[in-house]
Protein backbone atom coordinates (compact mmCIF):
# COMPACT_ATOMS: atom_id res chain seq x y z
CA UNK A 1 0.00 0.00 0.00
CA UNK A 2 1.22 3.46 -0.90
CA UNK A 3 0.09 7.04 -1.50
CA UNK A 4 -0.86 7.21 -5.19
CA UNK A 5 -0.45 10.95 -5.95
CA UNK A 6 0.20 14.39 -4.52
CA UNK A 7 2.88 15.68 -2.19
CA UNK A 8 3.48 12.24 -0.67
CA UNK A 9 3.26 10.24 -3.90
CA UNK A 10 4.86 6.81 -3.67
CA UNK A 11 5.24 6.88 0.13
CA UNK A 12 4.37 3.53 1.71
CA UNK A 13 1.54 3.06 4.19
CA UNK A 14 1.56 0.53 7.01
CA UNK A 15 -1.06 -2.15 6.44
CA UNK A 16 -2.94 -4.54 8.70
CA UNK A 17 -1.37 -7.65 10.11
CA UNK A 18 -4.74 -9.32 10.66
CA UNK A 19 -7.42 -10.26 8.16
CA UNK A 20 -9.99 -8.15 10.04
CA UNK A 21 -9.18 -4.99 8.03
CA UNK A 22 -9.74 -4.64 4.30
CA UNK A 23 -7.82 -1.59 3.02
CA UNK A 24 -8.93 0.05 -0.21
CA UNK A 25 -6.61 -1.20 -2.94
CA UNK A 26 -4.23 1.30 -4.58
CA UNK A 27 -5.92 0.88 -7.98
CA UNK A 28 -9.39 1.50 -6.51
CA UNK A 29 -8.11 4.60 -4.66
CA UNK A 30 -6.50 5.88 -7.86
CA UNK A 31 -9.73 5.34 -9.85
CA UNK A 32 -11.79 6.91 -7.07
CA UNK A 33 -9.68 10.06 -7.04
CA UNK A 34 -9.89 10.19 -10.83
CA UNK A 35 -13.68 10.41 -10.34
CA UNK A 36 -13.44 13.01 -7.56
CA UNK A 37 -10.76 15.15 -9.18
CA UNK A 38 -7.05 14.71 -8.91
CA UNK A 39 -6.28 17.52 -6.45
CA UNK A 40 -8.11 19.63 -3.86
CA UNK A 41 -7.84 23.25 -2.78
CA UNK A 42 -8.15 22.69 0.95
CA UNK A 43 -11.10 21.64 3.05
CA UNK A 44 -11.70 18.93 5.59
CA UNK A 45 -12.16 15.23 4.93
CA UNK A 46 -14.00 12.76 7.18
CA UNK A 47 -12.96 9.11 6.95
CA UNK A 48 -15.55 6.80 8.57
CA UNK A 49 -14.41 3.23 9.25
CA UNK A 50 -10.91 4.57 8.61
CA UNK A 51 -8.95 1.31 8.88
CA UNK A 52 -5.40 2.27 7.87
CA UNK A 53 -6.45 5.84 7.02
CA UNK A 54 -5.34 5.37 3.40
CA UNK A 55 -8.27 7.34 1.93
CA UNK A 56 -7.80 10.31 4.27
CA UNK A 57 -4.02 10.35 3.81
CA UNK A 58 -4.48 10.21 0.03
CA UNK A 59 -6.86 13.21 0.22
CA UNK A 60 -4.38 15.12 2.42
CA UNK A 61 -1.56 14.35 -0.01
CA UNK A 62 -3.75 15.77 -2.79
CA UNK A 63 -4.49 19.08 -1.07
CA UNK A 64 -7.09 18.67 1.69
CA UNK A 65 -6.01 20.55 4.83
CA UNK A 66 -7.38 18.44 7.68
CA UNK A 67 -8.83 14.99 8.25
CA UNK A 68 -11.01 13.42 10.92
CA UNK A 69 -10.62 9.64 11.01
CA UNK A 70 -13.14 7.47 12.83
CA UNK A 71 -12.62 3.84 13.76
CA UNK A 72 -13.26 1.94 16.96
CA UNK A 73 -10.59 -0.74 16.48
CA UNK A 74 -7.28 -0.80 18.32
CA UNK A 75 -5.38 -2.01 15.24
CA UNK A 76 -6.91 0.76 13.13
CA UNK A 77 -6.00 3.42 15.69
CA UNK A 78 -2.43 2.13 15.77
CA UNK A 79 -2.16 2.08 11.97
CA UNK A 80 -3.63 5.58 11.57
CA UNK A 81 -1.18 6.98 14.12
CA UNK A 82 1.75 5.07 12.61
CA UNK A 83 0.92 6.27 9.09
CA UNK A 84 0.37 9.86 10.26
CA UNK A 85 3.82 9.85 11.94
CA UNK A 86 5.53 8.28 8.92
CA UNK A 87 3.99 10.89 6.59
CA UNK A 88 4.53 13.83 8.96
CA UNK A 89 0.77 14.48 9.08
CA UNK A 90 0.12 14.21 12.83
CA UNK A 91 -0.97 17.85 13.07
CA UNK A 92 -3.38 17.46 10.13
CA UNK A 93 -5.45 14.63 11.62
CA UNK A 94 -7.93 14.07 14.41
CA UNK A 95 -8.53 10.44 15.37
CA UNK A 96 -11.82 9.52 17.01
CA UNK A 97 -11.55 6.00 18.39
CA UNK A 98 -15.21 5.19 18.73
CA UNK A 99 -18.05 3.61 16.76
CA UNK A 100 -19.27 5.58 13.75
CA UNK A 101 -22.76 5.58 15.31
CA UNK A 102 -21.35 7.67 18.20
CA UNK A 103 -18.92 9.82 16.21
CA UNK A 104 -21.36 11.14 13.59
CA UNK A 105 -23.88 12.62 16.08
CA UNK A 106 -20.96 14.15 18.00
CA UNK A 107 -19.54 15.79 14.87
CA UNK A 108 -23.05 16.96 13.85
CA UNK A 109 -23.69 18.50 17.29
CA UNK A 110 -20.40 20.39 16.95
CA UNK A 111 -21.59 21.77 13.58
CA UNK A 112 -18.72 20.14 11.70
CA UNK A 113 -18.98 20.10 7.89
CA UNK A 114 -16.76 18.28 5.42
CA UNK A 115 -15.96 18.74 1.74
CA UNK A 116 -15.42 15.02 1.42
CA UNK A 117 -16.70 12.09 3.48
CA UNK A 118 -15.44 8.54 2.96
CA UNK A 119 -17.30 5.56 4.37
CA UNK A 120 -16.01 2.03 3.95
CA UNK A 121 -18.15 -0.06 6.32
CA UNK A 122 -17.63 -3.80 6.63
CA UNK A 123 -19.28 -5.37 3.58
CA UNK A 124 -21.04 -8.09 5.57
CA UNK A 125 -23.00 -5.49 7.55
CA UNK A 126 -24.86 -4.15 4.48
CA UNK A 127 -24.57 -0.67 5.92
CA UNK A 128 -24.84 1.56 2.83
CA UNK A 129 -28.35 2.86 3.53
CA UNK A 130 -27.56 3.51 7.19
CA UNK A 131 -24.30 5.32 6.39
CA UNK A 132 -25.95 7.57 3.80
CA UNK A 133 -28.85 8.29 6.16
CA UNK A 134 -26.55 9.08 9.10
CA UNK A 135 -24.37 11.47 7.07
CA UNK A 136 -27.41 13.12 5.45
CA UNK A 137 -29.35 13.58 8.67
CA UNK A 138 -26.22 14.84 10.44
CA UNK A 139 -25.76 17.43 7.67
CA UNK A 140 -22.05 16.63 7.60
CA UNK A 141 -21.44 17.65 3.98
CA UNK A 142 -20.35 21.14 3.01
CA UNK A 143 -22.33 22.71 0.18
CA UNK A 144 -21.09 20.91 -2.91
CA UNK A 145 -19.47 18.19 -0.77
CA UNK A 146 -19.34 14.52 -1.69
CA UNK A 147 -20.00 11.35 0.27
CA UNK A 148 -18.14 8.31 -1.05
CA UNK A 149 -19.41 4.92 0.10
CA UNK A 150 -17.46 1.78 -0.68
CA UNK A 151 -19.49 -1.43 -0.61
CA UNK A 152 -19.72 -4.94 -1.95
CA UNK A 153 -21.16 -5.49 -5.42
CA UNK A 154 -24.12 -7.45 -4.02
CA UNK A 155 -25.26 -4.54 -1.85
CA UNK A 156 -27.59 -2.11 -3.57
CA UNK A 157 -26.88 1.57 -3.03
CA UNK A 158 -30.10 3.60 -2.78
CA UNK A 159 -30.77 6.42 -5.25
CA UNK A 160 -31.70 8.91 -2.53
CA UNK A 161 -31.66 8.92 1.27
CA UNK A 162 -31.98 11.79 3.78
CA UNK A 163 -31.51 14.51 1.17
CA UNK A 164 -28.47 12.86 -0.45
CA UNK A 165 -28.69 11.66 -4.03
CA UNK A 166 -26.49 9.03 -5.64
CA UNK A 167 -24.76 10.70 -8.58
CA UNK A 168 -22.47 7.88 -9.65
CA UNK A 169 -21.54 4.27 -8.95
CA UNK A 170 -18.51 2.45 -10.31
CA UNK A 171 -17.60 -1.18 -9.93
CA UNK A 172 -14.04 -2.39 -9.43
CA UNK A 173 -14.16 -6.20 -9.22
CA UNK A 174 -16.12 -7.07 -6.07
CA UNK A 175 -15.96 -3.45 -4.85
CA UNK A 176 -18.45 -0.73 -5.77
CA UNK A 177 -17.90 2.96 -5.05
CA UNK A 178 -21.06 5.09 -4.86
CA UNK A 179 -20.90 8.89 -4.75
CA UNK A 180 -23.61 11.03 -3.11
CA UNK A 181 -24.23 14.76 -3.09
CA UNK A 182 -26.96 16.94 -1.63
CA UNK A 183 -30.09 16.69 -3.74
CA UNK A 184 -31.06 19.98 -5.33
CA UNK A 185 -34.67 21.04 -5.31
CA UNK A 186 -35.81 22.48 -8.68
Amino acid sequence: MRIVAGTHRGRPLAGPKSSGLRPTADRVRESLFNLLGQFFAGGEVLDLYAGTGALAFEALSRGMHRAVLVDRGAESARLVQENARALGMESAIELLRMPVARAVPRLASEGRRFALVFADPPYAEEAVVEVVRTVGEGRLLDEGGTLVVEHGRREVAPDMVAGLQRVESRRFGDTVVSLYRSATVP
